[in-house]
C-alpha cells in the first residue's frame, strides 16, 4: 500500500490557517484535508512534478538580483493551497475598503490643505521631510480624490488567529499576475478538490482593473487609451507588467514610446502615427517617470509627464506621489487617520509601532532589540530589516548604530507569531510560515480581490516570505465555511 506524505506536524503557539489545535481540520479546510491525507507520497510528487512543469511552460518567472547579475527563476509555488472561509473574508474585505479610503484622504489632504498636519493627529514633520513627499504634486487633487488605485496590504494572523495589518503597499505594488497563475496551475493539478468547494474567481482581476483605469480618463470614450508603463525587461516585475497589459488588452510602453507635446497632451508613437494616450498604469518608481519633475538623470520616464497629468490631460495609477502614505512611520498613525476622516473605528488591527524618531520609542527599541523586528521606513521586499530573536549580537550593534545615527528612518515592532499552514517541503508536509496580500482597486469604485497572494517562508522557522529571499506561494482559496 501506498504511503502517505502526511504526518500531522506537532502544533505549537501560531494560529494554523487549515489545522486546529488538536490537529482536527478547519471546517472550511475539511475536504482538502481529507484529500491530501487519503493521497499517497507518490502522487503528491507526481503533482508537484505537474505543477513545476506547468510553471514552466507558463513562463511564471521572477527576477533575483545578484551580484549585479539578473537572474530569472521559475515561480517558486507550494501546491497545497491556503482556504479561508467567506465569513471571515467579508470583515477583512470591510476593513480593507475603510482603510483605503482613509489613506487616499490623507494623501489628499497633505498635497492641499493639510488638515491632519495643522491638527496635530500626525506630525507635519513626519510627512514633509519624508522622502515620499512630492513637492510637485502639492496643489493637485486627482480624479474622484484617489492617489492609490492598486494598493496592495500585506497582513499576518497572530497565534489569536486575527488579521492584522502589517504595512500598505500604495506606490507600485507587485505581485498580483502570481495570484492568478497560482488559480491556473493549482486548477491544473488538483482538478478534484474543484469539484468539492465553490472558490471565489479571481481570474476577472484584469477586467476589474481595466474598468478601474478606465473611470480615471479624463475623455468620456467608450474604450478609453490604457497603457502600462514598465522601465523594461530588466526589472524584476517585468512578467507582470506584460501579463497585465495582455489580460487588459493594454498596450505595453516603455518610456521612449510616449512623449509630451507642446499642447500637454501625452502620445504614444506607433506606426500608424501618434496616438493619444488617457490614462498610464505606471510600474515606475516616482524618482524616475518624469525628468521634468522628478530626478533629472532618469531615462526611463517621459519629460513632460507630471505636466500633463497636473493639466488633466492624462490619469496616472498610481498618482505620483501616493507613496507619502507608504512610509512605516507613516503607517503609525492610520488608526487615527480613519478615525479622523470617516469618524469609525478601524475594523482592521495594525501592528503595535515604535517610532525610533520619539525618545522613549527609541530608549525600549535600544534595549530591546533582541524581542523586536527593526524596520527602514522605506525599504521594501524584506530588505534591510532585522528579526531580533534570529540575529546574533553583532547585528543588535550594527541595528542600534543605524538607529541612532537615523532615528527617523526606522520603526520596532514586536516579534509576531505569523499563522503557519501545511506545505509540501522536499518529501515531507510540515507548517510554514504565511502573509497575504490582498489586492485593492479604487476609482470611481472600490473592489478588494477575493483572497490574494499568500507568501511562504519556505525554510523552516523563517519569518522572511519575500520570494527574493527564498520565499514562495500558495493559491488562496476564499470558500463557503461548509463545504
Amino acid at each position: 500500500m501506498a504511503t502517505s506524505s502526511w504526518q500531522p506536524y506537532q502544533q505549537d503557539e501560531h494560529y494554523d490557517e487549515l489545522l486546529t489545535k488538536t490537529g482536527r481540520s478547519r471546517a472550511a479546510a475539511k475536504r482538502a484535508v481529507q484529500f491530501l491525507r487519503n493521497s499517497s507520497h507518490e502522487a503528491l510528487l507526481q503533482r508537484r512534478a505537474a505543477a513545476d512543469l506547468t510553471i514552466k511552460e507558463m513562463g511564471v518567472s521572477f527576477t533575483v538580483y545578484s551580484d549585479g547579475e539578473n537572474i530569472d527563476r521559475a515561480w517558486p509555488f507550494d501546491l497545497i493551497p491556503r482556504i479561508i472561509p467567506t465569513s471571515t473574508w467579508q470583515h477583512v474585505s470591510k476593513g480593507l475598503v475603510q482603510r483605503n479610503k482613509a489613506l487616499n484622504r490623507f494623501i489628499d489632504d497633505v498635497y492641499n490643505r493639510q488638515k491632519i498636519l495643522k491638527d496635530g493627529v500626525v506630525p507635519a514633520e513626519t510627512v514633509l521631510e519624508s522622502p515620499n513627499f512630492k513637492k510637485p504634486c502639492v496643489g493637485f487633487s486627482p480624479k474622484h480624490g484617489v492617489w492609490a488605485n492598486i494598493c496592495g496590504s500585506d497582513l499576518i494572523r497572530d497565534r489569536d488567529g486575527q488579521f492584522y495589518v502589517l504595512e500598505d503597499n500604495l506606490r507600485v505594488p507587485s505581485g498580483v499576475s502570481y495570484m492568478l497563475e497560482n488559480r491556473e496551475v493549482t486548477k491544473r493539478v488538483l482538478p478534484e478538490l474543484f469539484e468539492h468547494y465553490s472558490i471565489r474567481p479571481v481570474d476577472d482581476y484584469p477586467a476589474k482593473l481595466f474598468r478601474m483605469l478606465a473611470s480615471l480618463s479624463p475623455r468620456s470614450r467608450a474604450k478609453p487609451c490604457v497603457v502600462v508603463l514598465t522601465p523594461g525587461i530588466f526589472n524584476s516585475a517585468y512578467f507582470e507588467h506584460a501579463y497585465l497589459a495582455q489580460g487588459m488588452g493594454a498596450e505595453l510602453v516603455e518610456g521612449a514610446d510616449l512623449s509630451v507635446d507642446d499642447d500637454d497632451f501625452v502620445y504614444m508613437h506607433t506606426v500608424e502615427g501618434p496616438v493619444r494616450v488617457d490614462v498610464i498604469y505606471r510600474r515606475i518608481d516616482d524618482d524616475f517617470m518624469d525628468p521634468e519633475a522628478f530626478r533629472e538623470d532618469s531615462a526611463l520616464g517621459v519629460a513632460g509627464l507630471t505636466r500633463a497629468w497636473r493639466a488633466g490631460k492624462v490619469a496616472i495609477a498610481n498618482a505620483p506621489g501616493s507613496g507619502v502614505a507608504d512610509d512605516k512611520v507613516v503607517y503609525a498613525f492610520v488608526p487615527e487617520m480613519i478615525r479622523y476622516y470617516l469618524k469609525e473605528e478601524p475594523l482592521l488591527a495594525s501592528v503595535p509601532t515604535y517610532l525610533c524618531m520619539h525618545e522613549q520609542d527609541r530608549e525600549y527599541v535600544l534595549n530591546n532589540l533582541e524581542k523586536l523586528v527593526v524596520k527602514p521606513a522605506n525599504e521594501s521586499g524584506g530588505y534591510g530589516l532585522m528579526v531580533g530573536p534570529h540575529a546574533d549580537t553583532k547585528t543588535h550593534r550594527k541595528f542600534a548604530k543605524l538607529i541612532e545615527d537615523n532615528p527617523r528612518n526606522y520603526i520596532a515592532q514586536p516579534t509576531l507569531s505569523l499563522s503557519t499552514a501545511p506545505t509540501f517541503v522536499d518529501h515531507t508536509i510540515e507548517p510554514r510560515h504565511l502573509d497575504l496580500r490582498p489586492f485593492i482597486l479604487q476609482g470611481a469604485d472600490t473592489w478588494v480581490t477575493p483572497g490574494g497572494l499568500t507568501r511562504v517562508a519556505m525554510r523552516k522557522g523563517s519569518l522572511v516570505v519575500n520570494s527574493s529571499q527564498g520565499g514562495g506561494s500558495k493559491d488562496t482559496w476564499i470558500v463557503e465555511d461548509t463545504p
